[in-house]
């Protein structure tokens, strides 16, 4: 065992777990309204947000699988949220766009989405908040490779 290394302190594993904890918490909330999965809302979310997409710039925009993007685009058509149109020049892509329903629906998740940040900047309060903002931003951008022994 290294006696150096303690897992709950490795700041990776601890945004990870804070990430996961603050989705999860999310999560409930529109999944109980109206039963969507982690994938269905951020492609949802991708698409309220961007516009017209593929299938693989939502998964870039959201960091997911192309698998579970499959998975929520096929969920999201079959409600009647999103629609898939050709693209005349590569068949093997199509383009995405949220319906009227899809954007109504993606508006008033959107409330929901907000209603959630305002408490976790409450607990937080103005100036953590902005310390977290901060940070983030600062976190996002990836360090540096280390150089070779």
């Amino acid at each position: 065992m290294n006696e150096h290394f303690h897992l709950d302190g490795f700041l990776p594993y601890r945004l990870h777990r804070a990430a996961e904890a603050i989705g999860r918490g999310f999560a409930e909330e529109y999944k109980a309204i109206y039963g969507l999965t982690r994938p269905e809302w951020r492609a949802l979310a991708a698409l309220g947000q961007r516009g017209r997409l593929t299938a693989t710039e939502i998964g870039q925009h959201a960091d997911m699988h192309k698998t579970q993007v499959s998975r929520a685009v096929t969920r999201l058509a079959a409600r009647g949220w999103l629609t898939r149109h050709e693209n005349p020049r590569d068949r093997r892509v199509e383009f995405l766009e949220l319906t009227a329903a899809g954007q109504s629906a993606f508006g008033r998740l959107t409330q929901i989405a907000l209603r959630y940040q305002a408490r976790l900047v409450d607990r937080l309060g103005a100036t953590g908040a902005k310390a977290l903002d901060q940070y983030l931003a600062v976190i996002e951008t990836p360090p540096a490779p280390s150089p070779a022994p």
